[in-house]
């Protein structure tokens, strides 16, 4: 009796029929609605922003691959209890050292805060005792990351359609890509063996005004630079600063790496020296504390003059344009890290001595590892070659072949390696015949066994290019 339809089901049984039909003609004519992808900004088309997206990609597709690509720390030191302990002492020194009461610390951590941030105090007394950068708090803003520190200085400082940011090339591709989502001309400044050179720096200045643009800013990774890892003499850097002042010009100073040399002395920053306020200091704890609590930040301690003689700090300025984006920076994140500053006495450099030995450790194993499988004879037979950095993650391998993202797939399938092409990292042609290699997230086993893949995959490549290698 349950499986025989009713009479009221067999009368309506056509019309829902009849409407299901309807329905199916009025989808089939009504497509969803589909943008037009040259109605979106221009820099979505541009390949550097499909760069990291393709090397993420390429890294799921082959998981078990040895890479090379990423610039990520070693999570050799991360303890999941750290995390708690950090925010703890943070907590302990709110309620200990500075007396606040128990309602005014919740609020510091469970609203949303101080645009500027709340451990600015803590990062400036460690730029004080790490790098000899003696700013006031008030001067350093707290970002989500040094990459929002990267987008608030460059809408702040490129008011004009004509003002110009000048970059290495290569160059870390956060820069540009930030440069080109606000619609901001770069001129490109081709790195040497030791970075930019100062002159080149001039040069570029000069040519920008000659073409009728102004020169604004020039972003820079003095030491151990991405994707290079170039670092530049202290006379280029006090050069570089005289150039600055004499073309007003303002210097963006990144510094991720300074801390991980591999032979002679840390350098100072070029903010240590900068006695004209021409140098915005951005930076960033992903690489010397937590990359997870995504905190960066940027000192802004030149002053703006603005109506009837009103003065601020560019600090001030920045946190305008950060209320309309991100509203404040984690108060989480920023609790996590203040703890760690305080554990350490603010003093990362002391702090970070195991990473130092590891990073160190690291290089130099990849260095001797491509010294062991292409031996001097061997290299000038095939023409590889690479630089032979100072310190960072960073090096660069020239190859006799065309080390694009198909050869990257080839490397990753057939040999399990993978690495980064360097003709993303370049604004005015270049690269094409060059590989980055990281070596901060591998141990130095796993060095050794990529290395040993890598250099299969290059003599393949060579011999493929040409059979009489």
């Amino acid at each position: 009796m349950a499986d025989t339809p009713s009479p009221l089901a067999r009368t309506t049984a056509p019309v829902a029929h009849t409407t299901a039909s309807v329905a199916d003609t009025t989808a089939a004519a009504a497509q969803p609605h589909a943008l037009a992808l040259t109605d979106l900004h221009a820099s979505l088309t541009d390949p550097v922003l499909d760069a990291m997206n393709f090397l993420n990609e390429v890294v799921a597709r082959f998981p078990e691959a040895l890479s090379f690509a990423p610039g990520r720390p070693s999570e050799g030191t991360f303890e999941t209890e750290d995390l708690a302990r950090y925010l703890r002492i943070y907590t302990d020194h709110l309620e200990q050292v500075l007396d606040w009461p128990r309602d005014r610390v919740r609020t510091q951590l469970f609203q949303y805060g101080r645009t500027n941030g709340i451990i600015h105090e803590l990062i400036a007394r460690t730029l004080a005792n790490d790098e000899g950068i003696h700013v006031s708090p008030e001067a350093v803003v707290v970002t989500t990351g040094c990459q929002e520190a990267m987008l608030l200085t460059l809408r702040a400082l490129f008011a004009r359609p004509e003002d110009t940011l000048l970059v290495s090339s290569p160059c870390y591709v956060g820069v540009t890509g930030a440069a080109r989502l606000l619609d901001i001309a770069i001129q490109p400044v081709r790195e040497g063996a030791e970075g930019p050179d100062p002159d080149a720096v001039l040069a570029a200045v000069r040519r920008t005004r000659r073409a009728g643009g102004r020169p604004r800013a020039l972003y820079v990774v003095p030491d151990f630079a991405n994707p290079s890892g170039a670092s530049m003499t202290v006379d280029a850097r006090e050069r570089l600063l005289r150039i600055a002042a004499e073309e007003d010009l303002l210097i963006l100073e990144d510094d991720p790496y300074g801390f991980f040399v591999r032979a002679g002395a840390a350098r100072p920053t070029m903010k240590s020296l900068d006695t004209e306020r021409r140098v915005l200091h951005l930076g960033s704890f992903a690489k010397t504390a937590l990359p997870g609590a995504r905190v960066g930040y940027v000192v802004a301690d030149q002053e703006v003059i603005g109506t009837a003689g009103r003065r601020s700090l560019l600090a001030d300025e920045l946190s305008k344009i950060k209320s309309m984006t991100t509203v404040n920076t984690s108060a989480i994140g920023q609790a996590v890290v203040g703890g760690l500053l305080i554990e350490s006495g603010c003093r990362l450099r002391e702090a970070n001595a195991r990473a130092i030995a590891h990073y160190r450790t690291n290089l130099n194993t990849l260095l001797g590892e491509l010294e062991r499988h292409f031996p001097a004879e061997r290299r000038r037979a095939l023409g590889v070659r690479w630089n032979e950095p100072t310190g960072g993650f960073f090096l660069v391998v020239d190859v006799p072949f065309v080390a694009d993202t198909k050869a990257l797939e080839h490397s990753a399938r057939n040999f399990g390696v993978l690495w980064t092409p360097m003709s993303d990292f370049y604004l005015d042609g270049g690269g094409e015949h060059q590989l980055r290699l990281s070596c901060s997230s591998l141990t130095p086993n796993q060095i050794v066994e990529g290395v040993a893949g890598l250099a299969r995959f290059i003599e393949a490549q060579a011999t493929e290019a040409d059979p009489h290698h």
